[in-house]
């Protein structure tokens, strides 16, 4: 038989091979676990969409991270979960020296200085009405329509931002799709002496259904209406790249596509366009599928998972935000065992 075909299989003949010439590889410092830090005393409550993710309270909180630095894991991100009682219509809670995310953090970077702690910068956890600014409500043809304010809702923001810069964070994350986040945001910083403070911008996130055990998780779902008025259309990519653009005018020092899996394409276009570090969010409704799958024998989690990861970083991000971190990480721990 002619033996003028390639034969590309020779170099996948045993793992030791495969391994040599593997072409992306996952590292525990491609990722970050978020933590969920909830109002009370001794509160471990696992979000029932989320198997394996839970609410810590703050004298609880040392269990998670405790575990999270044993794997050498370099980063969480904080997210906050006020008592209902403690919404209002601004969002408060999200900027007082005595919120919930700016208690976590002052905790976690007094006890584990090193690990790097990053603050989700938003208010939807805080207002009764769960949209990411201020609103403002009208009626029109009998039906009360409501608007978010995009220039009240910035100051808002900044305060937030300076609020958890102060408590210790080392990076902030805005995540509210407010136009013009980043550059207030960036002032602000600045402003009150944090020009070191990186900013990780949500740039392009989307309005996705993905998000919804996230928003049971955070108690952070929407009272009325949706978020499709500042977040992005499912349907539309180069607009990514234009919301991508101005952020880095503004000075972003970090880009994030959330979510992941459905946005592979967009990632790609990101990293192919942009030279800041890239931000992957592997986020709830991405997890809580591949857990249910799991759970019923359906598939292989382990496997599944690796796939995923893989294929976020062959896509062109740089880290991931995903909630299964500690699994993968423990997972990388044993193939060098």
């Amino acid at each position: 038989m002619s033996q003028s075909f390639a034969r590309h299989r020779r170099l996948r003949k045993t793992p030791a091979i495969r391994g040599m010439v593997r072409e992306t590889q996952l590292h525990k410092n491609d990722f970050i676990q978020p933590v969920f830090v909830t109002y009370g005393t001794d509160v471990k409550l696992e979000i029932s969409s989320m198997p394996g993710v839970f609410n810590f309270s703050l004298d609880r909180l040392s269990e998670e991270i405790d575990e999270i630095v044993s794997l050498g894991i370099p980063s969480v991100m904080v997210f906050g979960v006020p008592e209902a009682e403690a919404k209002d219509s601004v969002g408060t809670g999200a900027y007082s020296d005595q919120g919930i995310v700016q208690q976590a953090i002052r905790m976690i970077k007094q006890n584990y200085p090193e690990l790097v702690v990053i603050a989700d910068t938003c208010l939807c956890e805080f207002t009764d009405h769960g949209h990411c600014g201020v609103v403002h409500t009208h009626e029109h043809d009998g039906h009360i329509h409501a608007d978010v304010d995009n220039d009240e809702s910035l100051v808002l923001l900044a305060q937030t931002a300076v609020s958890q810069a102060q408590a210790g964070a080392d990076i902030i994350a805005p995540s509210n799709m407010m136009d013009g986040f980043v550059q207030v945001i960036r002032e602000a910083l600045d402003e009150a002496g944090f020009q070191d403070i990186p900013i990780m911008s949500y740039a392009v996130k989307y309005a996705s259904a993905f998000y919804g055990p996230f928003r049971e998780a955070a108690q952070s779902a929407p009272q009325f209406g949706d978020r499709k008025s500042y977040q992005m259309d499912p349907a539309n990519v180069r607009e990514a790249l234009r919301e991508a653009e101005s952020d880095v005018q503004q000075g972003a020092d970090m880009l994030m596509v959330k979510p992941a899996l459905a946005y592979m394409d967009v990632l790609r276009v990101v990293r192919d366009h942009f030279d800041l570090p890239l931000v992957a969010y592997n986020v709830s409704g991405e997890y809580a599928m591949v857990k249910a799958a799991a759970q019923q024998g359906w598939i292989n989690e382990r496997g599944i998972v690796t796939e995923m990861m893989l294929g976020l970083k062959r896509a062109g991000a740089d880290m991931i935000i995903t909630y299964f971190s500690k699994d993968v990480v423990r997972w990388l721990r044993e193939e060098w065992v």
